[in-house]
């Protein structure tokens, strides 16, 4: 279908100032749309009156702008004209997808400010960027297998918690050819069995947080938390310093045109091999196995869930690593950027056949427990479409907290919505509750998926 784009000025929906330091909070854009939620029928008109405030707001009378259909394809760019300080702006997209829009506005000082807005236009219906290879299952199979003749090789040592009632162990498990796993181990002092959450990290080469795992002990949970990164958890920041900038320098590129050699490859069975341990312990109440992650995370959580279906639910916060492929249909794909990153000069059909065993659309439609994802619409890291397009290949029961004006890092507490949701996931899991499904016009999306 031939895409079309109605604008008389520009589109949007919340915004974010970004948090550059040569970025002005003043004059501030405010921008007021007729949808808070920014999610918007396929056709639909998005208006929203545009507003320059600030001392030197009347400095500035004219700001650039430029829209993006799911942050990659260039759909419109010009300039607004404001009158008294205001503008008013609109526009649409005739099929699922998403825009995300940067203004700028320059005033006679030239001082800049930039502010990026979202909307979601049918975003329950936007599809995947490519077809999952054929032989996925085949080959992942195979991974389990390989991973299956290692043996775990557990070896626990007990450290003080730093919490009242809390028991801790540094952990270590075996993974696949030669490599390990490493992690934190906490679970209550009193009691006998536990529900278990998984719990993995968000990209980076960084030591563990003894209280990312006692936290969640605290609350009655049996937690491990592992690392993503063959590397001991609790080193000096230099030693992770010194790994970042050599040996695993840009580590999500290595491998990148074999999946053999993917980085990700223990990774991900490292999700897989975690939930095992987990099972196997006879203080697991034998019930509920939740795993969450943040972004690189979020990844690993959908990887953990559709490869094991021990995993009862996932709840995920700005999934990375969804549609890889995004860039053939025009979409910006999230991190890795999985062609973009690359640096070796490798074949580009290479790497994206590559990526699509390691593509976070994949593992989400092979996930049948309840999954909680949440996202944001100026999220240039884990974009929306990508996100998107992975929920809707879910088998089960979802949910989606939509935040308008996140970014990746949830900048200005843009992220206390999945905050607050995701505390009543835990809470109810935990108590071995069924979800409190949602309420309003969202509950429509939780009953469909819940009924499939």
């Amino acid at each position: 279908m031939k895409r079309l784009l109605i604008v008389k000025t520009q589109v949007i929906l919340l915004f974010l100032v970004l948090g550059s330091p040569w970025i002005l909070a003043e004059p501030a854009i405010t921008l007021v749309p007729n949808k808070p939620d920014a999610i918007y029928q396929a056709g639909d008109n998005a208006l929203w009156q545009m507003e320059l405030r600030g001392r030197e707001a009347n400095s500035c009378t004219v700001a650039g702008y430029s829209f993006k259909e799911g942050g990659g394809r260039l759909q419109g760019q010009g300039t607004i004209t404001f009158q008294s300080g205001q503008a008013s702006i609109h526009t649409s997209l005739p099929e699922p997808g998403t825009i995300l829009a940067e203004i700028t506005a320059t005033n006679t000082g030239h001082q800049t400010l930039k502010v990026l807005a979202g909307a979601a236009f049918a975003p329950y219906q936007i599809p995947v960027s490519a077809p999952c290879p054929v032989d996925f299952d085949s080959f992942w199979k195979r991974k389990l297998a390989e991973l299956a003749a290692v043996p775990e090789n557990a070896v626990l040592k007990q450290e003080s918690s730093g919490k009242r009632n809390v028991a801790y162990w540094q952990i270590t498990l075996d993974n696949i050819r030669g490599t390990h796993i490493h992690g934190q181990l906490a679970r209550p002092v009193s009691g006998k069995q536990f529900p278990a959450m998984l719990i993995v990290q968000w990209a980076g080469v960084y030591p563990l947080d003894k209280t990312w795992a006692t936290d969640r002990a605290t609350e009655g949970w049996l937690a491990l938390n592992i690392m993503a990164h063959d590397l001991p958890i609790d080193r000096p920041a230099s030693f992770y310093e010194e790994q970042n900038e050599h040996k695993l320098k840009n580590y999500a590129a290595i491998g990148n045109d074999d999946r053999e050699q993917s980085y990700f490859l223990p990774m991900f069975l490292a999700c897989d091999r975690a939930v095992d341990y987990l099972t196997e312990r006879s203080d697991w109440d034998g019930k509920i196995l939740v795993v969450t992650g943040t972004s690189q995370g979020g990844l690993q959580s959908f990887v953990a869930a559709g490869l094991n279906h021990r995993v009862t639910a996932a709840m995920a916060l700005a999934p990375a690593g969804c549609d890889n492929t995004g860039e053939l249909v025009g979409r910006q794909p999230g991190w890795p950027y999985w062609v973009a990153n690359d640096e070796a000069g490798h074949d580009k059909k290479k790497l994206l056949d590559t990526s699509r065993y390691f593509d976070g659309v994949n593992f989400a439609a092979r996930i049948n427990c309840p999954v909680l994802v949440g996202l944001g619409l100026i999220d240039t890291t884990a974009t929306p479409s990508g996100i998107f397009a992975a929920v809707n290949q879910m088998q089960g029961p979802k949910e989606v907290v939509v935040m308008p004006n996140a970014d990746h890092h949830g900048h200005d507490n843009s992220q206390a919505p999945f905050a607050a949701r995701s505390a009543k996931w835990r809470k109810a899991l935990l108590n071995g509750l069924p979800v409190p499904p949602l309420e309003g016009k969202n509950a429509a999306v939780w009953q469909k998926s819940a009924s499939r």
